[in-house]
């Protein structure tokens, strides 16, 4: 895939929510704003990792905030734009390539519908390899190069720039600001070179997405299983399938926050799976033992469609299968596992690997 069309983005999208870990924001909405921006400016290039130049000017963009508050609250055509123009007018120097923050949800589309307005290469790549729900959680720290300065914009077209000591304070002070700003705004981030970038991004997880998507189409197409197809393509483990009982979730200081209860079905019947999450499963405890963790991904997908269910969309009823793939190996490095391991989220447990 050499270039993103409108046609692209369906399997992109369904792909996307799928590595989101139930995080990430609604890849329809995603979908919506893409397919717009690509009908309007034309098609995306998609550019490898090491077709980038080593003087490239490279601004991740994506959705900061609650994904619960944006189902409600649509970002505008111009914000998307804006988030990066505003970082790259601050910083001075001209943009050359946008690249994606996190391989999940809204926030693999979002960077397609800015590299469609600014008329601007996307890289095949992106900062986790997966959704993290904090902005400091970006192999690009783990490099050493800052999230800041950032530029964030909201929907009223209010606009600041803000320079941190470190990425977790970045963390903090962008995370007030997007409260105040409705909890849900648009992020220009972590500028940085096409050397950086090459050293420091996790590769091809675009075109992971489109593959994601399309088999998951090929399979109920072909009246197969879709959902084997997929933890079959991610290297992944069957964790659970169960029905929803129940779910407590809540928008708190910017992240829709909970917990799912599933009963199991099938070869899991009279079992039960606890899965914890902050804006991204976090945690799967079976019989009150954790079975599954970050840094790992925890997805959660329709039991017969393969269709992912993001956290905010978690009903009583539904019939799921969680299953957990393994993350780019550098998560579970020492620093790896301090910045976004179970423990950094409050669970007292070691991370289980898949």
């Amino acid at each position: 895939m050499r270039t993103i069309t409108a046609d692209d983005v369906v399997d992109i999208a369904d792909g996307a929510a799928i590595l989101g870990t139930g995080g990430g924001g609604d890849p329809y909405i995603g979908r919506l704003m893409a397919q717009v921006a690509l009908r309007e400016h034309g098609p995306v290039e998609l550019v490898s990792l090491p077709e980038v130049p080593d003087d490239a000017q490279v601004v991740t963009v994506a959705m900061m905030g609650a994904p619960t508050v944006m189902v409600e609250k649509l970002p505008s055509a111009e914000q998307v734009g804006l988030a990066a123009s505003a970082l790259t007018d601050y910083l001075g120097r001209p943009l050359t390539h946008i690249a994606c923050a996190e391989a999940g949800g809204v926030n693999s589309l979002i960077p397609v519908a800015a590299a469609a307005r600014l008329g601007l290469p996307l890289i095949d790549a992106d900062g986790m390899g997966r959704a993290f729900p904090e902005i400091q959680m970006m192999m690009p720290t783990l490099y050493g190069i800052t999230t800041t300065p950032l530029a964030l914009i909201d929907d009223k077209g209010n606009r600041c720039v803000m320079d941190t000591v470190d990425n977790a304070w970045a963390e903090r002070l962008a995370r007030t600001s997007t409260i105040e700003m409705g909890c849900s705004a648009m992020l220009g981030s972590y500028a940085m070179s096409g050397t950086q970038a090459r050293e420091s991004l996790v590769p091809d997880t675009l075109s992971l997405c489109a593959e994601l998507g399309a088999l998951v189409r090929a399979a109920r197409a072909a009246h197969t299983d879709p959902v084997a197809a997929v933890i079959n393509r991610m290297s992944g483990r069957h964790l659970f399938t169960g029905k929803v009982v129940d779910v407590e979730r809540r928008t708190v200081t910017g992240f829709a926050r909970g917990v799912a209860r599933l009963t199991g079905i099938g070869d899991d019947l009279g079992a039960e799976l606890v899965v914890r999450f902050q804006n991204e499963s976090l945690v799967a405890e079976r019989g009150g033992v954790v079975i599954a963790s970050v840094p790992d991904l925890i997805c959660t997908v329709d039991h017969e469609s393969g269709a992912a269910v993001t956290t905010e969309g978690l009903r009583f009823g539904q019939r799921l299968t969680v299953f957990s793939a393994p993350s780019d190996p550098r998560w579970h490095s020492e620093a790896g596992l301090a910045l976004a391991g179970p423990r950094y989220f409050g669970y007292d447990v070691d991370p289980v690997r898949v």
